[in-house]
């Protein structure tokens, strides 16, 4: 990984693709998901692999391989991802890593005690359906606690717009992936391995 930014002149240079993760969200799916299944494999579920999460979550957002660039952001109350590696904000943020989708560019945002994930995740996401450089947006919200929120904030954006969540909703102007797919692979769950059990 290499050391990126996303500020130029104190401006916020916008990429054509933008992830925008709820980061203590996703920590807790992916602590669950290693929980299941290493009862149900009776095996050890490695850390999920970051650059492979973010790969997998930009193919279900619609990113085809090529000279892409994607900007990640992760919004965040602990200081780490206790379930992915790398772990650390401090060394994810302001890094970078390139493959055959493109280059990634990462930053990592604390939500400080004075706003809600819910109200800053949606704030956010505002600022990215506000900027013309940004093409398509892949989400990755609390779904079982605010996904109202993020319709609202999505009900009239021509933007290519998915939504990644482990059970389906309703309405909202978005494709809708299922998270826990993604997460399953950066684990390095096998899906013969689970057809093998039941």
């Amino acid at each position: 990984m290499k050391e990126t930014g996303i500020l130029e002149n104190n401006e916020v240079r916008w990429a054509e693709n933008v992830v925008l993760v709820d980061g203590d969200y996703i920590d807790r799916v992916a602590f669950d998901l290693t929980v299941n299944f290493e009862r149900m494999l009776e095996r050890r579920i490695p850390q999920a692999d970051l650059a492979h999460w973010l790969d997998c979550v930009a193919l279900d957002g619609g990113v085809r391989e090529g000279d892409n660039e994607t900007q990640v952001i992760f919004l965040h109350r602990k200081d780490r991802l206790a379930n992915f590696n790398p772990s650390d904000y401090n060394d994810i943020n302001g890094m970078a890593f390139k493959d055959n989708l493109g280059e990634f560019a990462m930053s990592a945002y604390k939500v400080e005690d004075l706003v809600s994930t819910e109200d800053f995740f949606t704030q956010t996401l505002d600022l990215v359906l506000g900027a013309e450089e940004v093409k398509r947006i892949v989400l990755v919200p609390d779904a079982e606690h605010y996904i109202s929120s993020v319709k609202h904030s999505l009900r009239n954006t021509s933007k290519a717009c998915t939504v990644l969540s482990m059970q389906p909703f309703t309405g909202g102007n978005c494709r809708q992936e299922i998270l826990g797919y993604s997460l399953m692979s950066a684990l390095g769950i096998k899906s013969e391995e689970i057809s093998s059990r039941t």
